[in-house]
């Protein structure tokens, strides 16, 4: 067992690291100041195959694998938490799902332009109403009718839908069948009865906006099913799976800047003569948040190492989503502390981090739902709920916990 980075996932390391202080960092004032969304920057993300690293060349990816598509979106969410979410709609929600599940023209029509940012994507699964059981209280329905699905219903946090060319829609094909009667889609945005209305969430800045997304007798054409009617379901739980990778690493990197800012601000800050990083109880906080860091990131790279081997790890990264947001948590909390008032303004990034953390606290299974899908795993109670998967392009089959 050897837990050093190869000297490869150390100049992925860099690489991102390098990238978010030349191309992010500068700009993000400028951004949030227009209350624009950062395409150009999210093209360059693309261009460095930072969206691509998890898909095969013959799709336009760069194959890096799961291990680095971490460390990038640890790096790029410790620079700035708002640019992490675009790991989730260009890598791996979005075009992921549609690797793992598309006919191979539904892969080579959206999959390369999604990993490369020429297309902005999206992953509607979320309903008002529906919390951590979004499929169990769906109300969006698709009906088929002639050569075409009619939809009609609406979506809630939904994330870069203002700005979306493409997604992935959830909705009930059968009203009478549960959670098989859901089904995929492959939605375009730009065709009738499709619209996006902004959340207003100022601690989250502008740039990166989740929506409410309304369908009013939205049409597609029959071959825009995603895999097969009544599959909704596992797509569903199969895609959250590998979000539950870049999110975690994420949540890791926002307790890694949030670390980096506090170490700075010891050393800065004077209290009576002395550093405050001097005094025992900032020392205590200080000692906890390296240590629960680093433990997050162990974890998630264990994640992302089995995934690289294609195996089974769903436990893995329920494990690290549910640890690395309490963690985030914790830590951003920490940092406040050692902050005091000042940590409120804007000064300082704190209650940036403060906001992400908590945001993705929630995001993606929250932690509560996590520790009882981790109970239940461990009391043995395996068989309710879970859905054999077949990956695609060489991957294992994966068990979904639901």
């Amino acid at each position: 067992m050897n837990f050093d980075l190869s000297n490869d996932n150390i100049q992925v390391k860099k690489m991102a690291r390098n990238f978010a202080e030349k191309e992010i960092l500068p700009y993000v004032k400028y951004y949030e100041n227009q209350r624009m969304f950062p395409k150009d920057i999210l093209k360059k993300m693309g261009e460095a195959g930072m969206f691509g690293a998890c898909f095969p060349e013959q799709y336009g990816g760069s194959e890096m694998g799961f291990m680095n598509l971490a460390i990038i979106a640890e790096e790029i969410s410790r620079a700035h938490p708002a640019f992490g979410y675009a790991f989730n709609m260009q890598a791996m929600t979005c075009p992921f799902t549609i690797l793992n599940w598309g006919t191979e023209e539904q892969i080579r029509k959206y999959v390369p332009d999604l990993i490369r940012a020429d297309l902005i994507g999206m992953f509607a699964l979320t309903e008002s109403g529906g919390g951590s059981d979004p499929a169990g209280s769906m109300k969006t329905t698709a009906q088929l009718v002639g050569d075409e699905y009619v939809i009609n219903g609406s979506k809630v946090w939904i994330t870069f839908a203002n700005e979306a060319d493409v997604g992935v829609l959830f909705a009930k094909t059968d009203t009478e069948s549960g959670h098989k009667g859901i089904s995929a889609f492959i939605i375009e945005t730009n065709r009738p009865g499709f619209k996006a209305k902004p959340i207003e969430i100022s601690s989250l800045g502008y740039m990166m906006r989740s929506c409410e997304v309304f369908f009013e007798d939205y049409r597609i054409p029959r071959d825009m099913l995603l895999g097969k009617e009544g599959e909704g379901f596992k797509i569903a739980m199969n895609a959250l799976d590998y979000g539950r990778l870049t999110v975690p690493a994420r949540l890791v990197g926002i307790s890694q800047g949030c670390l980096d800012e506090s170490l700075k601000y010891c050393k800065e800050r004077e209290v009576s003569g002395n550093q405050i990083g001097e005094y025992q109880m900032i020392k205590r906080l200080i000692a906890d948040m390296v240590v629960e860091t680093d433990a997050a990131r162990l974890q998630t790279y264990r994640s992302a190492f089995l995934k690289d081997k294609g195996e089974v790890a769903t436990r893995e990264s329920s494990y690290s989503k549910y640890f690395a947001s309490e963690v985030a948590t914790k830590v951003t909390r920490s940092a406040l502390e050692i902050f005091g008032a000042i940590g409120i303004s804007d000064e300082y990034p704190i209650m940036k981090y403060v906001n992400y953390a908590n945001m993705l606290h929630f995001g993606e299974g929250s932690a509560n739902i996590q520790r009882i899908l981790i109970a239940n795993d461990a009391l043995g109670w395996k068989n309710a709920n879970r859905h054999h998967i077949k990956r695609r392009f060489s991957l294992n089959s994966d068990l979904v916990l639901s």
